[in-house]
């Protein structure tokens, strides 16, 4: 079981702005990326939500920049659970650049776990909850 997942990705050219540095829009997509990465090494693709006709939702994402990053840079989205309640989730998320180890975003999204068919909030099955560690606060990376 991954308790802190880390998604490591190379910045490209097409994820630049205008500013010249990577599009606010980019860093949420690569949130996305590492939460469906730190599923799918904990045992649940895509896939296998698609197949039993559940998984979750995005219910909001709360981002802070704190620094930029550029083409040609390494980042590592380091990713963890905050929470499982019964119907909801908390997913905490940094993003680092390893070549300083800046900080360059903090962020969380609060996921809702559905019925596919439906969206109608569904009770997260054993299944699912015992593939996944709740990190404390006191011990989320620094």
């Amino acid at each position: 079981m991954h308790r802190i997942y880390e998604y490591r990705h190379l910045v490209t050219e097409e994820e630049i702005d205008g500013l010249g540095h990577v599009n606010n829009v980019v860093y949420l997509k690569w949130l996305q990326d590492a939460a469906v990465a730190h599923s799918t090494a904990n045992g649940w693709s895509a896939r296998r939500y698609r197949e039993l006709k559940i998984g979750w939702v995005a219910r909001s994402h709360y981002i802070e920049y704190l620094q930029p990053a550029f083409v040609g840079q390494e980042i590592i989205v380091q990713t963890w659970i905050s929470t499982l309640q019964k119907v909801k989730s908390l997913r905490k998320y940094q993003i680092v650049r390893p070549l300083d180890s800046e900080l360059l975003v903090k962020a969380e999204t609060n996921w809702a776990f559905v019925n596919y068919e439906n969206l109608t909030p569904r009770r997260i099955p054993q299944e699912v909850l015992s593939c996944f560690a709740v990190i404390p606060e006191q011990e989320e990376p620094r």
